[in-house]
């Protein structure tokens, strides 16, 4: 049965630098995001317009106005969550199934919002990608269009760094550079080999 460790991290940890690592080792990757991605170009729209008039167009959902809609208003975002999330799900679901047929040992599910989703259940154990708080503000205040009022909006709705690494099985610390956290990959995959992975229906 294959392994699924669940892969989280607050902004501007270095999670998707991390998923690469893992798929560079062989390992499977479902990243969250990307599904998210694809829906919007597709899937999801029609529920998401119904839902949001004026937030999309002929390419897809766009981006800007979906935000502009639901910033700051929690009612609004859990409409969005409802029409989004089981769709991710089935994806996600979908991704394991494949695994399994493939007969990999181990796959990673990569899900931002693990913790706060209550997702990590669906894992066999949770790897959390942390850096210092100095070095994660550093490298999200650097992306195009960053505030310091819409990280520490960002971060109010994520579970603190803290109680995460509390909560993980695993931890890879980016602070250190990339050496050192494929260094911490590859220890991972080594205390996780021949471990099978709990039955799920």
């Amino acid at each position: 049965m294959t392994f699924l460790l669940g892969l989280t991290g607050s902004i501007g940890m270095g999670k998707s630098t991390t998923a690469t690592l893992f798929a560079e080792a062989g390992v499977p990757v479902h990243d969250a995001d990307r599904a998210v991605h694809r829906l919007y170009a597709g899937p999801a729209v029609a529920a998401i317009e119904a839902a949001f008039p004026g937030t999309t167009t002929e390419a897809g959902v766009d981006r800007a106005s979906l935000s502009a809609a639901v910033l700051g208003r929690p009612e609004a975002l859990k409409r969005l969550e409802a029409i989004v999330h089981p769709l991710v799900r089935a994806e996600e679901e979908a991704f394991v199934a494949g695994c399994r047929r493939a007969g990999a040992t181990v796959a990673v599910l990569d899900i931002p919002l693990l913790f706060e989703a209550g997702g990590e259940g669906r894992c066999d154990a949770v790897v959390v990608v942390t850096a210092p708080a100095a070095v994660q503000r550093k490298r999200v205040l650097a992306r195009e269009g960053m505030t310091a009022e819409k990280l520490d909006a960002i971060l109010a709705r994520q579970m603190p760094d803290a109680e995460k690494r509390r909560r993980a099985h695993f931890l890879v610390d980016t602070g250190h550079g990339l050496v050192a956290a494929r260094r911490a990959v590859r220890s991972i995959l080594a205390a996780v080999a021949g471990r099978p992975g709990r039955a799920r229906s």
